[in-house]
């Protein structure tokens, strides 16, 4: 018998949004506003801080966990924003980028056939990760209340089993811009610490945060609600507030145990995080308030233009987003969503996410990513309004 790939790497689904983007990299023209990134460069300030970091030697190995300078940057961040006091030796661990992050936090809390439970739609890397440890990702979708998305506790308790260990939610939410509110966390919270579950919480868009009159306040951590002696972990990436995707630099805070866990396994993965790139961090860190605020204006007026334009267009229903830089709306009479991304594609150039990509609950949206630039943004709403005036739902495939 020929050799084959693992089960659990076959178990993992080609993603739904690179596959679309594939598609429009190979054509000309398009409004790019499928991927999760803004269409501003990262600051000078960094990339100087970055040049300067190589200049001084930061070339060579750091600790697993990462430099303990930018780990002590992290846990005075968390002081000054949320009044957390963390340990940065025991409790925070540098990753490279945020989905390394979900990477080395659920292989540290899954064995083989474990389960785990995710709040959908969501960024597809959570069920992957699950998956590539062998463990069984199972998605609960939250419901549409009052106009808003919310947490359908009753099916989020009925899901517990037996070999249920974790329990992945993302706030502010990618794709749904919906914000877990201090209630729903410390309900969260009960329901893990009732059925001894790890809660992981992926707040990498903590800083882009609506439900407040000043922008930059941050988004409600769980930290703020949880011991040092609960089992929590928390995600997080330089990415997206700093303009930093392409650094591919994060961090996950944790109770002890699991955090120098964490850290041992960055050592089979990756060793650690870019030298130069965490220095880079620290300086984003210490001097990166007044460009992440001029950010948030920026992204504060996209969002309010997206959501005018399609609240504008007939059979479109859009939540108003709490947080992130993303709309989810939903399209009358769309069954195959992945279908009408690449007809909008082909036909009008306009590049959005299937939200079929976001797994159960995501079938009938599309997401936009509103962080491009106004210009590309105003003409993709331009171009989606005129293509839905003539578009013709096309029937799901029978499978």
């Amino acid at each position: 018998m020929p050799a084959e790939v693992a089960p659990s790497a076959r178990r993992v689904r080609y993603s739904r949004i690179r596959e679309l983007a594939e598609m429009a990299m190979r054509m000309d023209g398009v409004l790019k506003l499928y991927f999760g990134e803004s269409s501003i460069p990262t600051p000078d300030y960094i990339k100087q801080a970055a040049w300067q970091a190589l200049q001084d030697g930061y070339t060579f190995y750091t600790e697993n966990a990462g430099l303990p300078s930018l780990r002590r940057a992290l846990a005075a961040h968390y002081r000054r924003l949320h009044g957390v006091e963390l340990d940065p030796e025991r409790e925070i661990v540098i990753t490279a980028s945020g989905v390394q992050a979900l990477n080395v936090a659920i292989r540290a809390v899954l064995d083989p056939g474990d389960e785990a439970l995710l709040l959908t739609p969501a960024w597809p890397n959570g069920a992957a990760n699950v998956w590539l440890a062998n463990g069984v990702a199972r998605e609960i979708p939250h419901r549409m209340a009052g106009g808003r998305f919310q947490v359908d506790f009753e099916a989020l308790e009925a899901a517990v089993g037996g070999r249920t260990r974790l329990l992945v939610y993302t706030s502010p939410s990618n794709p749904l811009g919906w914000v877990a509110r201090v209630e729903d966390q410390a309900a969260l919270l009960a329901l893990a610490r009732r059925h001894g579950l790890w809660l992981l919480a992926d707040e990498v868009y903590e800083r882009l945060y609506w439900r407040t009159e000043t922008l930059g306040e941050p988004a409600p951590s769980i930290l703020r609600l949880c011991t040092r002696q609960d089992a929590v972990i928390v995600v997080q990436s330089f990415s997206k507030s700093y303009s930093m995707t392409g650094w591919r630099l994060g961090w996950l805070v944790a109770r002890a145990d699991l955090a120098g866990k964490a850290a041992q396994l960055n050592e089979y993965i990756v060793s650690h995080a870019p030298s130069f790139a965490q220095k880079a961090a620290e300086t984003a860190l210490e001097r990166g308030e007044e460009e992440l605020k001029a950010m948030l204006a920026r992204l504060k007026q996209n969002r309010d233009l997206g959501l005018e334009a399609l609240r504008a267009m007939p059979g479109v229903t859009t939540p108003e987003p709490e947080g992130a830089f993303y709309l989810f709306p939903r399209i009358a009479g769309v069954e195959d969503s992945f279908e009408f991304c690449r007809r909008l594609l082909e036909e009008t150039r306009v590049g959005l996410a299937p939200g079929s990509a976001f797994g159960e609950g995501g079938e009938g949206a599309v997401r936009i990513c509103y962080a491009a630039e106004r210009t590309i943004l105003e003409e993709a709403m331009k171009r989606l309004g005129a293509f839905l005036k003539n578009w013709q739902p096309v029937r799901a495939p029978v499978l």
